[in-house]
């Protein structure tokens, strides 16, 4: 039988699962799926690598716990194909995606799996609990970040 504390553990767990969701779901456009599908895939990235940039430095107390489920929720959101959210067409509509993404994709594509990789080895990296090591893991995610940034995304907001 559940104690008084589990179960307010649980409401806890639920509801920050809900709130934590918001930001994914609250692109959803069904008529606008393609863009909906990766500015809630980036949105979740944001919510993830922000937090661990700002420990980096120094702007947040570090928690090692909260780093690793930070990084291993963005080698998970790693595995996601985000190349389905960028299909002929869904240039048009409420996004920041520059067009060149579409005269380029193979360059995009091809950075996008750079991002996926430094992902990947963030997790590792931060698995070890090398504070000097995390940091230089997490400026190599941030600068694989950039190179799509600088050429593929548009600094105005449409939505």
């Amino acid at each position: 039988m559940p104690t008084t504390h589990s179960k307010r553990f649980i409401a806890g767990a639920a509801l920050c699962g809900a709130l934590f969701s918001l930001p994914a779901v609250s692109h959803f456009d069904e008529e606008q799926m393609p863009q909906s599908y990766r500015q809630s895939y980036f949105a979740l990235l944001a919510a993830n690598f922000g937090p661990m940039v700002a420990s980096v430095k120094g702007e947040i107390p570090w928690d090692q716990t909260k780093m690793e489920n930070w990084a291993n929720d963005l080698a998970a959101l790693s595995t996601l194909d985000v190349m389905r959210g960028f299909v002929d067409g869904s240039d048009k509509g409420t996004t920041r995606a520059k067009p060149e993404i579409w005269e380029n994709k193979d360059d995009f594509s091809a950075k996008m799996d750079d991002l996926h990789k430094a992902l990947a080895a963030l997790q590792q990296t931060t698995a070890g609990g090398d504070r000097k090591a995390i940091a230089e893991s997490v400026a190599t995610a941030g600068k694989a970040c950039k190179s799509c940034h600088d050429d593929y995304k548009a600094e105005n907001y449409i939505y």
